[in-house]
């Protein structure tokens, strides 16, 4: 059973290498604090370094988050090692990174941008996980040209898929983290 909080969440995670990808994978009793199964915004400190980020489900209801090079470079962080979290769910969803084909295709599309802005970034934030759902170039193609003519039919969310599942086809299979133990 889930106990969500709005207090600080205190935690240690083990850092992972999937792929090119360092993750922290947040403890069982962590995820259980947060107010989502899927995505939830946040606020925190990873050994001391703050950040505001959104925290992935890994399609088994737990959570984790990736850890950009930057930080892993500078905190000399490597598969194995602990490092401690302090998270705090937060209010305001951080803008998400738009994949530069998604941009494009919205730079495009004029008749659409005042949608785009109109959404929450938390929708913004669904768009993008959707449009990146996919590794196969047609499939993601397809969504981009998709994801463009239902904004323009006034489409605010992107459809219907498993919020809770993971869906980085780079650290995932079937909806689940890929387990590296």
């Amino acid at each position: 059973m889930a106990t969500t909080t709005t207090e600080t969440i205190r935690c240690e995670g083990r850092v992972q290498q999937i792929g090119d990808r360092t993750i922290l994978r947040l403890p069982e009793e962590a995820s259980r604090q947060l107010p989502s199964r899927g995505q939830v915004a946040v606020t925190g400190t990873l050994d001391g370094h703050e950040f505001d980020t959104v925290v992935e489900p890994d399609g088994r209801r737990g959570h984790w988050i990736r850890i950009d090079d930057a930080v892993r470079d500078q905190f000399g962080l490597a598969a194995g090692d602990t490092a401690t979290l302090e998270l705090k769910p937060a209010a305001d969803w951080p803008e998400p990174e738009v994949p530069q084909d998604f941009r494009s295709a919205l730079d495009d599309a004029d008749d659409i941008a005042e949608v785009w802005t109109d959404i929450t970034p938390m929708a913004r934030w669904e768009w993008v996980r959707w449009i990146n759902a996919t590794a196969n170039p047609v499939t993601r193609d397809r969504r981009v040209e998709v994801g463009i003519s239902k904004l323009r039919s006034g489409k605010r969310r992107p459809c219907c898929f498993d919020l809770a599942s993971c869906t980085d086809p780079e650290v995932s299979k079937s909806g689940k983290l890929i387990e590296t133990d």
